[in-house]
């Protein structure tokens, strides 16, 4: 079976990057990235995960079945396109997509997300 991650043109790393009481520096993992479109696995919180993606650009369309997902923007702005009108989030702004919802994330410019996701989740979509 093909991994569903390595199938799309992010850079997706699903590894945890910090342990419980390991101070997380967001900014500086997004000063280094040099991706366009770029998530990594920040830290685990019982059966969640925190998720940076630092982006660009626009994702495929998607859903998961089963997850509900949270995105906050720290710098940029985010678009989440929904079949039926598009949410514009600007900095200290959060939205959740609930399970099932057909999405697509997009940004204009260089954007700097975090998103809390259920550990299994497939950020590809099911």
């Amino acid at each position: 079976m093909a991994d569903p991650v390595a199938d799309y043109p992010y850079e997706t790393r699903l590894n945890v990057l910090h342990r419980p009481l390991e101070v997380i520096d967001v900014k500086a993992l997004a000063d280094r990235c040099e991706f366009k479109w770029f998530n990594q696995t920040l830290c685990k919180v019982n059966d969640s995960v925190v998720r940076v993606g630092i982006v660009e650009g626009e994702y495929h369309w998607h859903k998961h079945d089963d997850d509900d997902e949270f995105f906050y923007v720290v710098e940029g702005q985010l678009l989440i396109d929904l079949e039926d009108r598009v949410i514009e989030l600007a900095p200290w702004q959060g939205f959740v997509v609930p399970k099932g919802v057909l999405h697509r994330t997009r940004a204009p410019q260089r954007t700097v997300i975090l998103m809390v996701e259920d550990a299994g989740i497939i950020p590809t979509g099911d």
